[in-house]
């Protein structure tokens, strides 16, 4: 984790500790938490944002109808020559 061992943490929490006192760790810690919470749900809403956006857009629609009906038709004309009970194949 970035390099820093059991004793730096250690010390860097003491440090902490003597700056905040004990009762404000907890607020810190809160707000903290608070502003993660916020960011990564801010940028959530922005990828789907973006994805609701790239669903909805008229030649991204229009491309991908084109590619899947390109990418499904080779596989129908792919079929395999069966023999039948008479021995032709079909």
């Amino acid at each position: 984790m970035f390099g820093i061992g059991a004793q730096e943490l250690a010390i860097i929490f003491l440090i902490v500790l003597l700056l905040f006192g004990a009762n404000r760790i907890p607020e810190i810690a809160r707000g903290l938490g608070r502003g993660i919470r916020d960011f990564k749900k801010a940028t959530r809403d922005i990828e789907d944002d973006l994805d609701l956006k790239d669903d909805l857009d008229p030649r991204r629609i229009s491309r991908r109808s084109s590619s899947e009906s390109a990418s499904t038709a080779p596989a129908a004309e792919k079929t395999e020559a069966r023999p039948t009970s008479s021995g032709e194949t079909k």
